[in-house]
């Protein structure tokens, strides 16, 4: 296994101690999650490398915000320990923590809210599992089961916070119920298929407290778009392009 880092514009990625690589969905989700002027707080649950924040550290460095805070939560110790080094190797580290904990044990602590939570979380629910427990552990639901995960987000977002996570889309509507219980509406959806004419793959999807002025019941006003990743091998779209360029290198 090459134990070259993952370089992006930015900052590199060094992976060899996490069992769940960078991949395509962990790009997707922090390029496309909403980084709003006025964030002064982002959660990263189950931080794995710790892309997903170090994206939206480089992403709230361009544009003027308040953020001040971007905790991440990884229970593995050699995740956690890969994570915590990238964030000190990168340009923000200032800015950056990792907290070695469970999500409970995390939510049975810490007091504070949080203007933005991001995960990509586990979701081979129905895959056969292996013998690499530490993969099975980054790989499946039930490491961290979806209502655990909207529970606790209901706990550590603030009243008008937003949730952004990637999800396989025939998950989608469980979800999005699901997260409804707990007061959680979706704001925005984006459709992942790899090429035109595959299926629909993933489904990317920011929820938050607001329900764009609704008041009760299931929010019509969703923003719903969809994205294609290639024509063809290795030729990418203009939409995945011009939501990835300011990441990969050959972008």
């Amino acid at each position: 296994m090459s134990k070259k880092p993952f370089v992006f514009k930015q900052f590199s990625v060094n992976q060899e101690q996490c069992a769940m690589k960078i991949g395509t969905d962990s790009v997707l989700l922090g390029a496309w999650t909403l980084v709003k002027d006025n964030l002064f707080s982002i959660l990263d649950i189950g931080a794995g490398t710790g892309i997903l924040s170090l994206m939206l550290a480089q992403r709230s460095h361009a544009v003027p915000t308040a953020i001040e805070i971007i905790d991440a939560i990884e229970i593995d110790d050699n995740a956690y320990e890969q994570c915590v080094d990238n964030f000190e190797q990168s340009l923000w580290g200032d800015k950056l923590f990792c907290y070695h904990a469970s999500l409970q044990e995390f939510v049975d602590e810490i007091d504070d809210t949080y203007d933005l939570i991001i995960s990509n979380p586990p979701f081979y629910s129905e895959d056969y599992k292996t013998d690499n427990k530490q993969r099975d552990i980054a790989r499946f639901q039930d490491a961290m089961p979806f209502n655990h995960l909207i529970e606790s987000v209901s706990k550590l977002l603030s009243e008008n916070g937003n949730f952004s996570t990637i999800i396989p889309f025939k998950e989608e509507e469980k979800l999005i119920n699901l997260a409804s219980n707990f007061g959680l509406f979706p704001n925005r959806i984006l459709r992942v298929k790899g090429s035109p004419t595959s299926e629909i793959k993933r489904s990317l999807i920011e929820f938050s407290f607001l329900k764009n002025g609704a008041e009760q019941g299931q929010n019509s006003n969703i923003k719903i778009d969809n994205l294609t990743i290639e024509v063809s091998r290795h030729q990418y779209t203009e939409d995945y392009i011009n939501l990835t360029k300011d990441f990969y290198l050959k972008m």
